[in-house]
């Protein structure tokens, strides 16, 4: 009836039908449903030959984009469900897995679970926890089984699961099929409304008629008061139903409730049975069944079973061996025993049908209330419904045995007429918080809308009186609003007062507080946070911790029994810690019973059993949680104390006890032996040999195993490298080295430890993280980088601990001590921000500058340092917030030097190419349009282009990096010397990793400008620098030369438009759940603080953009029901925008208000974007922190989500650098339109308060130049600026280094201040690198101390590459060289060091490398960035398609690799080989063209592709078409053809076949009958570009030379190499490189060979550019012989 519904559609499913009735095959169902919708297309193929019965599903199912969860009640439910689905789904290729108290899943193996069959509580604590959300998006079905438990104690869980379930469809739009299964309820009306079904079409309701079999129920009330008499009336009363069932042959279960008991009724029976003779009603005598019987005896392991078998009785319960129950359910089922007594486990965990049933009374003992109650009815059904055996029986009997005052009650449950009701109320507080917590409910309308999801809210409505409401306030209150109110403000309170949340009455706002989430996370009630928070104290022992323990809520019910006192005050003496209450208190029960759980000791009493079970399994729990408690108020004993216990209690052991017992395989024997060893501390165990461990435990061949044991004992080696960074900051990197053998099967995929650094007390924590040792980083070294406060006093040492989450005794310690530490020097105070009258624009005094601005007055900044810039040419350094107009202020001494300086240049350096690209874009058109063209320039990073642009121009842009290289030979270069502005921004750079370059060019200009004016020749050159508030702005300044007067250091709180700025901590550990976690407040901080105001959303990744666009787009949608978009739009317009948008998810938020930006659009993309916002159409745009520096737009909110970056190399998570939030913080507020800005900061907590340090604090900024100072000298070297070691001691006292050097010490690991530490360090610096440089052969030191530049030194610095590279690649490269070799040199330049790798590319670039054509060395590892950069190099000669993030890398690779190549050649040719330099040859022009030098030449052409090359080939003309001109020759018929291409497409052909170059290469050998061994010879070689003339008219000669190469990123111009070689000895003898515009000259000089005779040599004309066009001639030389060296002297005279 139901199949239609369950299999076809999606929609939410509710079925009530009696036990037995086949619900799990409608579960399967619409399982199936769910495999349908992710059906590949195409899986089912015609064509597809299956392997021999091999599951022919396989493979056919997008496995990784669902999930199932099936939620059921029991565990022993569970492992059933488990069991039958694993076995029905598997040939569907589908995972099931259990995830329920005791077994918990790896986030590896969620991941790779379709299906997850769990209880409610555990469900409920995956999806309170962000965490969780990384997968419960993917869940498509939630099936909940036996919904009817909403009655239960355990109702109001599934109510909440529920509740969240369908807010989160409403928010989030993702729909999440709810299937609700059932046995038959009266009120199954109400149910389907909670379940949001429909309930004309998706609700079920069968009435016991359908019950498979048909049951017939008997009632046996008892009145009996003494409890032995009432067990002797129900045995004989179950007798006698056994023995009337036995006549009729049948077989019966007997349902008691406890384990004992089962044993006790099963001998009763048989004690009756041989009593009255009866025994061959259960057994025939001499049967079969009496046979088998006796043979399956002796393998009963439970001594009851033993006893009772042999008379076709049995037990079966939970505590018995697996063997056991299996062997009794297998009887049982082929009918040899007749009468089971089982416990209730039975009922619901197998199914063992029975013909009859009986319940033999109805009392349970329930150790979560302490006391024997009721059965619940849900139980009782269950075992009702094992009666009756679907095949064969036409009915079933069930008998129930009860109290007589309990029979009304169960005559009404059987009949079905108690509805079922919600048990809400009780639990609301917590529940509330845990939806507070996830951050779905933030004010009390919130929480009141939420209480409308809920059953309880479905039951008001149809039964108030139930919930204490009148009939009258339900009428006037039809939605119960005021009730509901009520009930949350209530709750909000109880939560308040136990300091889980925050309230604020009169905003009715609800925040959470690091207790709260700690009490959701770890499942806690609020009365005990209430409880532990009041009395946990920092000194804590264990006497004290346990006794609070047991005083937790959650232990209220547990009474102490008479029965077992006595038991308890035996076990009081034998546990290792003292309890002061007498054992008949219930907290001395709760203490003694956890301490006898970890002493393991064995206990008698069936209740006590039940009850520490209970116990146990809360005391983990509530160990961590107490543990979080004192991490967060930063207690260090009781954090240790607490980790501890929780492990303690985990592995069973005590402190006390041998750490290897925390291992499986270790015998109880030898522990004790260990343990008697004491003398022996277990830091030292790790030294002993294994024959030493043998003896120690005297069992010789123990030895071996616990070697490897304690080797595998978790354990990290610590050391740490500590830096001030102000007088109160220390900047600490740790690394920590794993000493141990990492096992899968012992330590599982990862590892936890907690970092903790505390005070010299060991009382307080400073700071404390997490660490992650995952198997794969198990051999490595890993580095972790935190700030601790520095408390004043200086306090001697602090402590870092580093202590294993799960292991007892695993802890590091590094104590730091702070003897020898010298704290920086105190910083100034900054420039106070004067009250001016703001100064009209009109004070500049030209029109011209005037029109520049587009507001009328300067503000504050802008007004105080005016006079300085404008009416003077003093140095300057001005120091602000981002945002607050400094470029203005650089502009200031710009026109200055316009007015006053007609010979002026000014050169602005930015150390970043977005900055410097958006300055040009700004300045080009403002300044461009007073200056002639060509006076406004940028640098483009090619030497010769860019110095004839210098000449010309005013005003230059470049970054630091292009100004390093064109200024590094100031000397020869009259451009650079003519300089007169010298204009820096950003210069709190310097402390990044830019930082030393501009820290270079800043000390070069200087020395400049000094030599200029001991010269005085030409102008002064001023500099003016911008930068971010700077503590030490101080020393900054003395170091470019800025007087007292010119320094502006404002604080950063001074903003012309004040800052609000807000942190948010999360405290997830695990960085996508934090981002997860982070969504809604993200949307909550946007519609809160921009009030409709544009807003610029900030994420750690591309991806990330995407996903906040879309969140936010749902959110709004579904909550507010509005969009983004400006108060101007219409959307036509917006649509039609949106269609013309290349990305589908763009399409779709664009039209919502919200666009994202990513590296990696294409332009038209972009611009639409950022023109919709700037236009106020889009209010919100999303962005990944790495462009923040690209767009230059304002908003009136910034939101930073998170302020950590996946970094593939070091494999870790790092924060961004402080200047780019600065940067973005500078975004929020728009000048003249806001009176404020806002800014949102999303951070993990543990680095809230560094944050909030650095980011309300002047920035301190420290030089790193000594890290980098081998490039930078060698360099200098070259251009002989340094020639001696004293010139490079000068040369470091221009630099910043050496002013902080003295400032900040232990910065810099210098151990004093006095000048003798100063200059020793500095040699001693200066040494190491020489002796580095002249290690790798790029210069020569004599003992002198004079150095001089080697061939290797000149190429580094001439083509600006790392001495690590020309060294790598001189070392590399042989006379035997081929491209793939060239190319995997390239490939491990320094250069591509420090290529990003992102979260999850070494898979994808696995993936990718696995497809190439070539394959990669052996030794390739793919978290390696060299190995990207060759990764990415093959794809580009294969034109493999990348993502969008994988592209931005390849361009960057291809720009820095079209700059190495040269480089490589010229090493090559200074080596004189042939061979490996055309090779490298070759690699230019694969780079530039994206080919394989194997491909076909005609693929270079724009849109060929493989098909038109065939036709191409297979053309059978005149003339074969083998080079790009036999393209240009063809007739046009002919051509069109082969191509087949639209005509737009054959102008692209055209333009790229006629830029294709032509060139014609004449020579001639001079003297070339006068060669003589040993003698120079020349060669003269002349170029020449064929052009056809009607084109020369139009063409620009500067256009000549131009490549085009589709898919090379950047504009590249026609390079040559012109080379004489031999190729038969493979010896290059000369070689030049040659740019050609029409025509060239040039002369080749080379020694001719020793030995006289005739030399076939060969000159080669090499493009850098492209494929196909090179050219080799013949030429022929006849050396004769030289006359001897003596007599040549007089041979020269007679000429």
């Amino acid at each position: 009836k139901m199949a239609e519904v369950a299999l076809r559609t999606s929609e939410n499913i509710l079925l009530c039908a009696p036990t037995g009735a086949g619900k799990t095959n409608v579960a399967m169902l619409s399982i199936l449903n769910v495999l349908g919708q992710y059906q590949k297309e195409n899986a089912y193929g015609e064509d597809v030959a299956y392997d021999d019965k091999a599951s022919k599903h396989e493979g056919n199912f997008d496995l990784s984009s669902f999930k199932i969860i099936y939620v059921a009640p029991m565990k022993a439910l569970v492992q059933e469900v488990v069991k039958n689905f694993s076995k029905r789904l598997s040939p569907y290729g589908i995972t099931v897995r259990e995830l329920s108290g005791d077994s918990n899943l790896t986030r590896q193996q969620i991941s790779e679970t379709q299906m997850i069959v769990t209880t409610p509580e555990k469900w409920d604590i995956v999806t309170r926890q962000g965490e969780g959300r990384a997968y419960t998006q993917l869940v498509r079905l939630v099936i909940i089984d036996e919904i009817h438990l909403l009655h239960d104690d355990r109702g109001p869980v599934l109510e909440s699961i529920v509740a969240r379930a369908i807010r989160q469809v409403e928010t989030t739009a993702e729909p999440v099929r709810l299937v609700g299964l059932s046995a038959t309820l009266p009120n199954y009306a109400d149910v389907a409304t909670f379940l949001r079904v429909k309930p004309d079409s998706g609700m079920f309701f069968f009435d016991h008629s359908y019950r498979p079999v048909p049951l017939q129920m008997q009632y046996v009330g008892i009145t009996e008061r003494n409890a032995f008499r009432r067990f002797q009336l129900q045995n004989e009363i179950c007798y006698e139903k056994a023995t009337s069932q036995r006549k009729n042959g049948n077989q019966m279960l007997i349902f008691v409730h406890s384990r004992a008991e089962t044993g006790k009724t099963a001998k009763a029976l048989r004690d009756l049975a041989l009593e009255r003779d009866e025994l061959n009603f259960f057994v025939r005598e001499g049967g079969a069944t009496q046979e088998i019987l006796r043979e399956e005896l002796g393998t009963v392991k439970n001594a009851d079973l033993k006893e009772v078998l042999p008379f076709g009785f049995a037990i079966h319960h939970a505590g018995m061996a697996r063997a056991d129950r299996e062997l009794v359910e297998d009887l049982f089922a082929d009918g040899h025993i007749a009468v089971l007594c089982c416990t209730a486990t039975l009922a619901w965990g197998v199914n063992l049908p029975a013909h009859a049933v009986i319940i033999k009374g109805t009392q349970i003992y329930d150790p979560s209330k302490g006391r024997w109650a009721e059965l619940s009815p849900l139980d009782v059904l269950q075992m009702l419904g094992r009666a009756g055996r679907p095949q064969y029986d036409t009915e079933g009997e069930g008998i129930i045995m009860t109290a007589h005052s309990e029979l009304q009650y169960y005559l009404s449950l059987t009949n079905l007429q108690l509805p079922v009701e919600s048990q809400m109320i009780k639990t609301l507080p917590d529940h509330l918080n845990a939806e507070i917590v996830l951050g779905t409910i933030q004010n009390i309308s919130e929480a009141v809308d939420w209480m409308s999801y809920t059953f309880l809210y479905v039951r008001m409505l149809q039964n108030p009186n139930l919930y204490g409401i009148s009939d009258k306030a339900a009428g006037e209150d039809p939605t119960l609003k005021r009730r509901r109110m009520d009930l949350v403000h209530t709750a909000a309170c109880m939560l308040e007062r136990s300091h889980l949340v925050r309230y604020d009455r009169r905003s009715g706002a609800l925040h959470s507080t690091p207790l709260g989430r700690i009490s959701s996370q770890y499942y806690i009630s609020h009365s005990s946070m209430a409880l532990y928070s009041r009395h946990l104290r920092p000194n804590m022992a264990d006497i004290d911790l346990l006794r609070l323990f047991s005083m937790s809520g959650e232990f209220a019910h547990i009474t102490v029994r008479e029965e077992e006192k006595l038991e308890l005050s035996k076990l009081a003496t034998r546990v290792p810690i003292p309890v002061k209450e007498s054992p008949n208190e219930p907290s001395a029960k709760i203490n003694i019973l956890l301490q006898a759980y970890i002493s393991r000791l064995r206990l008698d009493g069936f209740a006590l059993v039940s009850d520490m079970a209970f116990i146990q399994q809360s005391a983990a729990r509530i160990m961590r949680a107490i543990f979080e408690i004192s991490l967060r108020r930063g207690w260090s004993g009781l954090a240790k104390l607490t980790l501890a216990f929780a492990n303690m209690v985990a592995y069973r052991i005590w402190r006390s006890q041998s750490p290897l017992r925390q291992f499986k395989n270790v015998p109880e024997i030898v522990a004790r032996k260990l343990e008697r060893k004491s003398d022996i501390e277990w830091a030292r165990y790790a030294d002993l040999t294994p024959s030493d461990l043998g003896e120690l435990v005297g069992v010789p061949k123990m030895g071996r195993t616990l070697h490897k044991l304690v080797h595998q004992f978790p354990k990290l080696e610590l050391s740490a490298h500590i830096q001030p960074i102000t007088r109160s900051i220390l900047r600490v990197e740790l690394s920590l080295v794993p000493d141990f053998e990492f096992d899968i099967k012992v330590h599982g995929y990862l590892q936890l430890f907690h970092i903790i650094v505390e005070d010299v007390n060991g009382e307080s924590i400073l700071h404390h993280e997490m660490f992650l040792l995952k198997n794969t980083g198990a051999e490595e070294e890993h580095t972790v980088v935190f700030t601790v406060n520095i408390l004043d006093p200086l306090p001697p040492s602090y402590f870092i601990r580093v202590i294993s989450d799960r292991w007892l005794h695993s802890e590091a310690v590094l104590p730091i001590s702070f003897n020898k530490m010298i704290l920086p020097a105190k910083f100034y105070p900054p420039t106070e921000l004067l009250d001016l009258q703001p100064l009209p624009i009109s004070v500049l005094g030209e029109s011209a500058f005037i029109k520049l601005y587009n507001f009328t007055e300067f503000n504050p900044i802008q007004t105080q340092t005016f006079h300085h810039l404008f009416k003077t040419d003093k140095n300057c350094l001005i120091c602000a917030p981002s945002g607050s107009g400094k470029s203005a202020c650089a502009e200031f001494a710009l026109m200055r030097m316009l007015v006053n300086d007609p010979q002026g240049k000014c050169v602005y350096v930015a150390p970043k190419q977005e900055t410097a690209s958006n300055t040009f874009s700004d300045w080009i058109s403002r300044f461009g349009s007073i200056l002639r063209p060509g006076q406004v320039v940028q640098l483009s990073g090619e030497i010769t282009p860019d110095l004839k642009m210098i000449a010309e121009a005013k005003i230059i842009i470049c970054t630091a990096k292009q100004w390093d290289a064109i200024s590094r030979r100031w000397r020869q270069r009259k451009a650079v010397q003519a300089v007169t502005l010298f204009i820096v921004d950003d210069l709190h750079f310097l402390g990044g990793d830019v930082g030393p370059t501009m820290e270079v060019i800043l000390s070069r200009m200087r020395f400049i400008s000094t030599q200029k004016q001991q010269k005085n020749d030409g102008g002064l050159l001023r500099m003016v620098s911008l930068s971010a508030s700077l503590a030490n702005a101080r020393e900054v300044g003395e170091w470019i030369g800025v007087s007292s007067k010119g320094l502006f250091n404002f604080s950063p709180k001074v903003r012309p438009i004040p800052l609000e700025i807000y942190f948010h901590s999360f405290d997830q550990s695990n960085f996508a759940s934090r981002l997860m976690a982070m969504g809604k407040p993200v949307y909550n901080a946007v519609t809160r603080y921009s009030e409709g105001k544009p807003s610029i959303v900030f994420v750690p990744s591309r991806r990330q953009a995407q996903l906040t666009a879309i969140d936010l787009m749902t959110y709004h949608q579904s909550i507010d029901g509005k969009t983004f978009l400006g108060k101007e739009s219409n959307t036509e317009e917006i649509s039609t925008v949106a269609e013309n948008l290349r990305e589908p998810a763009l399409q779709q938020v664009t039209t919502f208000g919200i666009g994202f930006l990513h590296d990696g659009m294409i332009e038209n993309d972009w611009d639409k974007i950022l023109e919709l916002y700037k236009k106020g159409i889009i209010t919100v745009l999303v962005c990944p922190m790495d462009i923040c520096w690209k767009i230059k737009c304002y908003s009136h909110l910034v939101v930073i989500m998170g302020t950590e970056t996946f970094d593939g190399r070091e494999r870790r998570y790092v924060d961004y650098p402080i200047a780019d939030i600065l940067h973005m913080m500078g975004m929020a507020s728009r000048q003249a339109i806001d009176n404020s800005g806002k800014c949102v900061i999303m951070c993990h907590t543990p680095k809230k308060e560094h944050l909030k340090k650095l980011l309300y604090d002047p920035l301190p900024v420290e030089s790193h130049l000594d890290h980098y100072l081998h490039d930078h000298f060698n360099s200098e070297i070259v251009t002989k600026t340094i020639s001696s070691m004293q010139d490079a001691v000068d040369y470091i006292t221009w630099t910043l280094l050496y002013r902080r050097l003295s400032k900040n010490p232990n910065y810099y690991n210098l151990q004093g201040t006095s000048n003798v530490h100063l200059s020793e360090h500095i040699s001693e610096m200066v040494e190491t690198v020489l002796g580095d440089l002249e290690a790798s052969k790029c210069c020569q030191l004599t003992d002198d101390g004079d150095v001089s530049p080697l061939n290797l030194g000149m190429i580094a610095a001439y083509y600006y590459v790392q001495y690590e590279t020309i060294e790598l690649i001189a070392a590399s490269l042989t006379a035997k060289t081929k491209v793939r070799g060239v190319l995997e040199i390239l490939s491990h330049a320094s250069e591509f060091g420090t290529l990003p790798i992102r979260q999850g590319e070494e898979k994808a670039l696995h993936i990718l490398a696995r497809n190439l054509p070539q394959k990669l060395p052996e030794s390739a590892q793919f978290q390696d960035p060299r190995t990207k950069a060759l990764v990415l190099l093959h794809c580009h000669f294969s034109r493999k398609a990348l993502s969008t993030d994988l592209r931005t890398d390849q361009k960057r690779v291809l720009c820095e690799s079209i700059n190495l190549i040269p480089a490589i050649v010229d090493v090559i040719s200074s080596n004189g080989w042939l061979k490996p330099a055309l090779a490298a040859m070759e690699l230019s022009q694969m780079v530039v063209q994206g080919l394989w030098n194997k491909d076909n030449v005609l693929l270079q052409i724009p849109h060929f592709t493989t098909e038109i090359v065939e036709r191409c080939e297979a053309y059978d003309g005149e003339e074969k078409i083998e080079s790009v001109f036999d393209i240009l020759t063809l007739d046009d018929d002919v051509r069109n053809d082969l191509l087949r291409l639209p005509d737009e497409k054959m102008a692209d052909v055209a333009v790229f076949c006629n830029n294709y170059p032509n060139v014609e290469v004449t020579f001639q050998v001079i003297d070339s009958d006068d060669i003589t061994t040993n003698d120079p010879v020349q060669i003269s070689v002349k170029l020449e570009r064929e052009i056809d003339d009607e084109e020369d008219e139009d063409q620009d000669d500067s256009d000549l030379g131009k490549v085009a190469a589709p898919l090379f990123p950047k504009d590249k111009r026609e390079g040559w190499w012109i080379v004489i070689g031999d190729a038969k000895t493979n010896s290059l003898m000369s070689l030049k490189r040659v740019t050609l515009e029409k025509s060239q000259k040039i002369t080749l000089e080379f020694m001719a060979p020793e030995e006289p005779g005739d030399y076939n040599l060969t000159l080669f004309c090499m493009s850098d550019s492209y494929l196909g066009c090179d050219q080799e001639y013949s030429v022929p030389i006849s050396v004769a012989v030289g006359d001897s060296d003596d007599d040549a002297s007089s041979g020269d005279e007679s000429e």
